[in-house]
């Protein structure tokens, strides 16, 4: 039985684009792609991201995001973009990803400034962890890592937030 994806919707979504105090990005590698477990040059790369609970704003969902997926809501909101963004999955994942009911996802994306120390991002506070490895990556190598088929969302975010891509305070 084909699923027909124009019948689906849209996951409403939020991502994190984390900012460190030089503006570099938080990137983290997926537990769930190929490439997991291996050299930090292999796997699928993304920011924090995550679904919108039912009676959750998007800046409450991305700060708890945060938390679940990094171990850490030391930040503080920048910026939005202007607009939701959405993607269709690829058809192979239709019917697979997302719990099989959704063709993609309409994603909020918020640029934040973390406000903690290295030490108190943790992946392994909430289980099974989506991420096994992070690193803070200087803006223009983001598109450097393989991010998969979300690299035009990727590109198109960091259109709008690479004035936040420099030190605090600069």
């Amino acid at each position: 039985m084909s699923i027909d994806k124009a019948s689906l919707p849209y996951r409403p979504n939020v991502g994190a684009m984390l900012f460190n105090a030089r503006g570099e990005v938080l990137m983290a590698r997926r537990t769930d792609m190929p490439g997991a477990g291996g050299p930090a040059s292999e796997g699928v790369w993304q920011c924090p991201q995550g679904g919108i609970d039912e009676g959750e704003n998007p800046h409450q969902a991305v700060m708890r995001e945060l938390m679940e997926e990094i171990g850490t809501d030391h930040a503080v909101i920048l910026g939005e973009y202007p607009q939701w963004i959405s993607y269709d999955l690829p058809d192979h994942l239709i019917g697979k990803a997302l719990g099989g009911h959704y063709r993609g996802q309409t994603q909020k994306w918020f640029a934040l400034r973390f406000t903690g120390r290295d030490g108190d991002i943790r992946l392994d506070t909430h289980l099974p962890a989506e991420f096994d490895m992070w690193q803070w990556v200087p803006a223009a190598d983001i598109s450097r890592l393989n991010v998969g088929f979300k690299r035009p969302i990727y590109d198109q975010v960091m259109q709008e937030f690479s004035r936040f891509a420099r030190p605090a305070g600069a």
